[in-house]
């Protein structure tokens, strides 16, 4: 008998709103202490909600709100800045990888 095939686990960008792999995406944490950061892991502790590692995913879903929604918190402008700032950071270290 053949070995099941593995499940990928789903989740939807909250920017694009398109189903993807997790792995793809790139989870915003905010911690149990209220701090917000994007986790590149995807294995800090707290309450978390993806995006794709796009730029303009990102930059949509602070402005229509929807981080703030998922996160249940408001985010207040250096925290979207310091959020785009991070981003910008990890799509040069995926780039330099791939």
């Amino acid at each position: 008998m053949p070995p099941k095939p593995r499940k990928i686990p789903m989740r939807m960008c909250v920017g694009c709103r398109e189903m993807k792999p997790k792995r793809e995406l790139l989870r915003a944490v905010r911690s149990p202490d209220g701090q917000v950061s994007l986790d590149a892991t995807g294995k800090k502790p707290g309450r978390g909600a993806y995006c794709c590692y796009n730029a303009d995913c990102l930059r949509r879903a602070l402005k229509q709100g929807q981080l703030d929604r998922q996160l249940e918190v408001r985010l207040s402008p250096e925290v979207n800045a310091q959020l785009t700032e991070t981003l910008q950071t990890l799509l040069a270290q995926r780039e330099g990888r791939a």
